[in-house]
């Protein structure tokens, strides 16, 4: 959905899983400083909503996610994943109860096949699923952000900041009240700095919870049986995840980042050695440069120069070998 936001002043459109909103306003550096001192707000309208009302909801998606969310407190913010039977990650879900309703963000555009699933999964259960995309948008204000949320808006509060669920026909108002606008590069950019995996992005047809560290924060280990979990135990208790989540430092002094897909080699090789890994996210952050997510081979050392693309890069352990 193309956001009323890209009439703001200086907007330039978001490519690819970004399309509809802001990529920034002009300034991709004030932006992403505004945001760390805990003003401005992102558009994030192009993001689908997905609710599950009903008296069995709760019960109901404990079943289907990797997380524990039986006795989720209203007002509480989690996030979840639905795993295929093989334990590969399909679906990342950005949850808060009101206590009448389950309000989730996911993926833009894929709110569709995540609501064809649930549905298939009903059976008995009292619950009634809806695409509320159209209705309600989503918009970020960072951590130790002082703007209030407007009268109506469901909040997911995290330790990153406030996602709020808004009715669509508030957000030009809302955006009018809450500060300087930030495009999601700059989202994007903080969002590298923390290591915080994005479906999509962070993940392939073959990706498992384990390489991107999401152990904890979205998969709960001492819960009932969800589709994909035997995957999720095994590599517990038996083993390690083949791949695991990189962050790296970029070399500076190139002009173009390495883009999504982009193959990670040792530099020792060359750029014509063995990939090893391919590049997630790219960035450039105001304060450390550019900086890379990376998926990578778990045997790669942890203190081994990398080259990314045709760049070099220096890499931070994300999920332990």
């Amino acid at each position: 959905m193309k956001s009323p936001l890209l009439s703001l002043p200086g907007a330039v459109p978001g490519e690819g899983p970004d399309e509809g909103v802001a990529a920034h306003y002009g300034d991709l550096f004030r932006e992403q400083r505004t945001l760390a001192d805990g003003s401005g707000f992102v558009d994030l309208s192009h993001r689908g909503v997905v609710t599950v009302s009903g008296p069995d909801r709760l019960s109901w998606l404990h079943l289907l996610l990797t997380q524990h969310v039986s006795e989720l407190p209203a007002g509480q913010a989690t996030e979840a994943l639905i795993l295929s039977a093989h334990g590969h990650i399909e679906h990342a879900l950005y949850i808060v109860d009101d206590g009448e309703t389950t309000w989730a963000h996911v993926e833009p555009g894929t709110q569709g096949e995540l609501i064809a699933y649930l549905e298939s999964m009903k059976f008995f259960y009292r619950v009634e699923i809806a695409d509320r995309t159209e209705e309600f948008a989503v918009a970020y204000l960072p951590a130790g952000s002082i703007t209030e949320a407007p009268e109506g808006a469901v909040v997911r509060e995290t330790p990153y900041g406030r996602d709020l669920f808004l009715p669509r026909t508030g957000l030009e108002s809302f955006a009018a009240a809450s500060g300087p606008p930030a495009g999601v590069l700059a989202y994007e950019a903080l969002r590298v700095e923390a290591h915080r995996p994005r479906v999509g992005l962070e993940t392939d047809h073959r990706t498992i919870p384990h390489e991107l560290g999401w152990i904890g924060t979205a998969v709960h280990l001492h819960k009932g049986c969800y589709r994909g979990q035997e995957t999720v135990a095994r590599v517990q208790n038996l083993g390690k995840p083949p791949r695991r989540l990189v962050f790296l430092h970029l070399d500076g002094s190139e002009v173009a980042l390495p883009g999504h897909g982009a193959p990670v080699r040792l530099a020792s090789d060359g750029a014509e050695g063995r990939p090893l890994g391919f590049v997630t996210t790219s960035a450039r952050h105001y304060e450390l440069g550019p900086i890379a997510l990376a998926l990578v081979k778990r045997n790669v050392p942890v203190d081994a120069a990398l080259i990314a693309d045709t760049t070099a890069a220096a890499q931070e352990v994300v999920v332990e070998p």
